[in-house]
Formats: C-alpha cells, sequence, structure tokens
C-alpha cells in the first residue's frame, strides 16, 4: 500500500482532474477485498452514501497501540477515497491518528472542492469512525 506522501507526489504528477479521479479509482482497484465475514453491521460507516466497511485491528508494539484498518466500499471512487484515508490512519498510535487532519491531507490532494457533498460527508464519516476507535485505543492504555 502507498503512503499519503506517495499518493500526494503522484496527484502532483496529475494535472487533469478526470485522470486524478481514474488514479483513485485505480488506488481502490489495489485494495484487498475485505472478506465477507468482515462485511458486518458493526464495521459498517454510517454516513456514507454507498455502502463502506471498515474493520479496525489494534497491536500493542514498544511505541503504543498500532491500529491497522482495512476497508472496503461496492463503489469504485469510494473504494479509492477509502485508499487514501487507510495510507493517512493505517499503522499509527491512536495517539498519532488524534493528532492527525485528514482535512488538511485532502486539501492537499485538492479533494475537498472535487467531492461531491455525499462523498465529502463519507469521508467524513470514516475519518470520524477511524478517529473514535483510536480514542478508544487511547483511553484503553495504562499511562
Amino acid at each position: 500500500m502507498l503512503t499519503i506522501d506517495e499518493i500526494e507526489q503522484n496527484f502532483a504528477l496529475i494535472d487533469d482532474w478526470e485522470e486524478r479521479y481514474r488514479y483513485v479509482i485505480e488506488l481502490g482497484r489495489e485494495l484487498d477485498t475485505l472478506p465477507e465475514t468482515e462485511r458486518t453491521e458493526t464495521n459498517r460507516v454510517k454516513g456514507c452514501a454507498s455502502q463502506v466497511w471498515l474493520e479496525t485491528a489494534a497491536e500493542r508494539e514498544v511505541g503504543g497501540v498500532i491500529l491497522r484498518f482495512r476497508g472496503d466500499s461496492d463503489a469504485h471512487i469510494v473504494k479509492g477515497l477509502i485508499a487514501i484515508i487507510l495510507a493517512l490512519y493505517s499503522g499509527k498510535t491512536a495517539e498519532r491518528i488524534l493528532q492527525l487532519d485528514a482535512g488538511e491531507a485532502l486539501a492537499r490532494l485538492g479533494l475537498n472542492e472535487h467531492l461531491t457533498p455525499q462523498r465529502s460527508n463519507g469521508v467524513r464519516a470514516m475519518v470520524e469512525r477511524i478517529r473514535r476507535d483510536a480514542v478508544r485505543q487511547f483511553a484503553t492504555v495504562p499511562s
């Protein structure tokens, strides 16, 4: 999976927004499909017009609890947006996740002004879900 920095670099090389959308769709195609067993109501992200599922796994490591996310959607462009969100958040500590600003990252990609209101709401719902999972994990880490 690409990092958010690599995605930003690739976006910078593409001038045309139609091509950028195709790139976002390609990012989604590169995501592993979430198994049917993980497409549960618990993993479903509420607030998305499309079907979106996010699975969260927490691993204790020396630096704290690392959260890893997997996601899937029934819509190609949304699956690409999931790939971008996962590049930003997955593999980070709960503390780091709470410090990251998805709006800023999406603005650097220019996505804020190119997403429909429905898709923007869906991205916001995904980010809120990830942040809630991080808060839950952060709260359970002994000081």
